[in-house]
């Protein structure tokens, strides 16, 4: 499966993104699919995880701030990110065992 992140932006601190991962092919039956993040000078971070029957996971720093969804009729898995924070600003990637599309940049001004 191919996947594309798309949806990153320029957001004042305590807005609101929502990036897109688009599939190029049913999710349906794909086990898990994450979003992670990449920022300078950082380590990557895996900030979110869905699985197949819809079980969600995220890492401490975005709890209660993003939310995890996958629509697949659309063969989308969505990250909403509320309440942004200058920390946040990153590459966003999603990705899918060795499948892995290109990120979309999220930058967060104070």
């Amino acid at each position: 499966v191919q996947l594309q992140a798309s949806g990153g932006g320029l957001v004042q601190a305590g807005g609101s993104l929502r990036l897109s991962c688009a599939a190029s092919r049913s999710i349906s039956s794909i086990n898990y699919i994450i979003w992670y993040r990449q920022a300078p000078g950082k380590q990557r971070e895996l900030v979110a995880v869905i699985t197949s029957d819809g079980s969600t996971n995220y890492a401490d720093s975005v709890k209660g701030r993003f939310t995890i969804s996958r629509a697949n009729a659309e063969n989308t898995v969505y990250l909403q990110m509320n309440s942004l924070k200058p920390e946040d600003t990153a590459l966003y990637y999603c990705a899918s065992g060795l499948s892995k599309g290109q990120g979309t940049l999220v930058t967060v001004s104070s």
